[in-house]
């Protein structure tokens, strides 16, 4: 019996050792930084910095303190590819600008929501044109985990997020 739940609880800590995430890339935050400008800066985008560092950043990004290292990416899951978005953005002007269709782009920035009236400027996106972001922590819902600033300017105030008519597809 003793010896059953011995390797019960060996292969239980190994499957949370293989579970954990190993960070990629790391930052330490710097006096007056904000999590979009991070993203920018370091190509990573608001969401992905959002998801990696769940339970350590609070959705509302106003807990960052100077001299902290937070990470940027996890190994395998590490967007690189990214774009700032600015006042009249699309998703459809996005997506053709990058050659990425808007299924990977939505796919990568599931804080989007359905029409794409929800991006804001400065808010930074990953464009690449496979899904190269992690899935939101333990099921959590996106919009949960990334939070628009309260000073967010929409960058599409009249909520058109473009037609789908002409989707771009990556080469």
């Amino acid at each position: 019996m003793f010896f059953k739940s011995v390797v019960s609880f060996a292969v239980l800590l190994a499957a949370q050792i293989a579970a954990a995430q190993t960070c990629s890339r790391t930052y330490t935050v710097q006096e007056g930084d904000t999590c979009d400008s991070i993203s920018a800066a370091q190509q990573a985008s608001t969401y992905q910095v959002a998801v990696v560092n769940y339970g350590n950043i609070d959705p509302d990004c106003d807990n960052l303190m100077p001299g902290e290292t937070i990470c940027l990416g996890f190994a395998g899951e590490d967007c690189q590819t990214t774009y700032v978005v600015q006042l009249g953005d699309t998703c459809d002007d996005i997506s053709a600008a990058y050659g990425v269709n808007t299924t990977i782009l939505y796919m990568n920035n599931p804080q989007i929501n359905e029409d794409c009236s929800n991006i804001y400027v400065g808010e930074v996106l990953c464009t690449a044109c496979t899904v190269e972001v992690p899935p939101a922590p333990g099921g959590a819902s996106a919009p949960a985990v990334v939070q628009p600033p309260p000073t967010a300017v929409p960058a599409n105030p009249s909520g058109d997020g473009g037609n789908d008519d002409d989707l771009p597809w990556c080469d």
